[in-house]
């Protein structure tokens, strides 16, 4: 028997680290990979992971798609089911098994679609119909709102009842189309063209409920996203669940993951909107009070002003200027007297002081002369003043609310306040008539 010397060996590994060693090399030596085959041997126990075999008429391989991507499908797959599935190669160590990691899985006809949405997705893409700067922006608080959609959906039940909850007074126009098949997309380029040229409302809804890649090709179709493109009224995207992409949500002006999400998206919280129209009704009321006091500082101060230019005061100020110009006319008049005495005393002094009866008559000649331009001077001052007060009594007097009532006029007062205007009394009232020379008290008959 031979025997094999352990010492000359290189290395010696465990099965665990074979395992793990064999598990690297297989997980770094293939990228993610598309693998078609059918399903056999479909399990999916409590913990929610999903174990199955994918296989073809030569050879199968074990699979494994853990909870958190399987729940993102829209289907359950079951045996003999032709699928596609995106995977990473891996081992699994407790047992030695080759098997495959999936990330993804669609079913066998959704592969081409696939492809397609990609190449579609693409070539818009590099058209431009993608760019931020083509977004129309959304109404914030929307007039009408128009759904496209299937009117006997689910996605029409949920955004009415959104719509309900958040804004009831919005209005909605429904344009009914088919959201699956053929005939779906002509149907929705048409209600998309019929939106814009009726003008109804100001912002778009395109929804649908969710499915499979398949259902949801509508949404994929070149005429639709170039009709949401063209689109002059702003569209919101609410297609399928929220792991849904279509081309429909790349070139709307706004994306929504669910039809839900797309009515709240576009409507304000009706709580939230009166909570703000609350605050600004508590703001302009404090602007009002701030105003109102303003104005009745103003009011109180023309009416300072007003009292300060009443004919009853002016002509109170007026009498009194006139009492001064008497006072200052007799002042004057007192001090000119009593100048012209004290130069007639002078004169008769020197007079007395020359005897020659001619200079005695020239001086006399003079003082005559004197007193008699003095006596002018007196009068035409005397004129002057009397003049001056005269002008300023008449001015008075026209300004006298006495005048008026010489001119035949009468004074009409309720309550101490005067009437200008016949509605401001009713039959049956009680008013004062002031006449020239005394007063009358009436009663209103009509």
């Amino acid at each position: 028997m031979q025997t094999i010397d352990i010492s000359q060996t290189e290395e010696i590994f465990t099965v665990s680290r074979l395992n793990r060693e064999v598990r690297f090399i297989l997980e770094g030596s293939f990228p993610l990979l598309w693998v078609e085959g059918e399903i056999s041997n479909f399990a999916a126990p409590g913990s929610g992971h999903w174990y199955f075999s994918l296989k073809d008429p030569l050879a199968q391989v074990r699979c494994a798609m853990f909870k958190p991507h399987n729940r993102k499908l829209h289907f359950t797959p079951k045996d003999g089911m032709h699928v596609m599935i995106k995977a990473r190669v891996s081992l699994y160590e407790g047992r030695g098994e080759f098997q495959l990691i999936a990330e993804h899985m669609e079913e066998i006809g959704e592969g081409k679609l696939r492809q397609e949405f990609e190449a579609l997705k693409k070539r818009l893409q590099e058209a431009g119909l993608f760019e931020l700067t083509h977004k129309k922006e959304l109404p914030i608080i929307p007039k009408s709102i128009g759904v496209i959609t299937s009117p006997t959906g689910a996605a029409i039940r949920d955004i009415l009842s959104v719509l309900r909850r958040r804004f009831p007074c919005v209005p909605v126009i429904i344009y009914p189309t088919l959201v699956q098949g053929d005939m779906a997309a002509p149907q929705i380029v048409n209600a998309i063209k019929t939106a814009n040229t009726r003008k109804e409302c100001d912002v778009l809804i395109l929804a649908r409920g969710g499915g499979s890649l398949e259902d949801l090709w509508p949404f994929n179709e070149e005429m639709v996203a170039h009709a949401i493109f063209q689109s002059e009224l702003p569209i919101i995207s609410g297609v399928g669940h929220e792991v849904d992409f279509t081309i429909a949500d790349f070139v709307a002006d706004m994306r929504a993951p669910t039809p839900s999400a797309a009515a709240e998206l576009i409507t304000p919280d009706r709580d939230e909107l009166i909570e703000s129209l609350d605050d600004d009704q508590e703001r302009l009321l404090r602007h009002m009070q701030i105003k109102f006091r303003q104005l009745q500082q103003h009011m109180d101060w023309t009416t300072k002003q007003l009292y300060q230019q009443h004919p009853k005061h002016r002509l109170l100020q007026q009498r009194h200027a006139l009492d001064l110009a008497e006072a200052t006319i007799i002042r004057l008049q007192t001090q000119v007297i009593n100048q012209q005495q004290a130069q007639l005393k002078t004169l008769n002094a020197t007079l007395s002081g020359l005897t020659p009866t001619h200079q005695i008559r020239e001086f006399r000649n003079q003082l005559k002369l004197s007193s008699q331009r003095l006596q002018n001077i007196f009068t035409s001052q005397l004129q002057q003043k009397q003049q001056d007060l005269g002008n300023t009594a008449a001015t008075l007097d026209a300004l006298s609310p006495l005048a008026t009532l010489k001119r035949g006029y009468a004074i009409a007062t309720k309550q101490q306040r005067v009437l200008r205007h016949a509605n401001e009394a009713k039959a049956g009232d009680q008013v004062n008539i002031r006449l020239l020379d005394g007063s009358l008290d009436c009663t209103v008959n009509s």
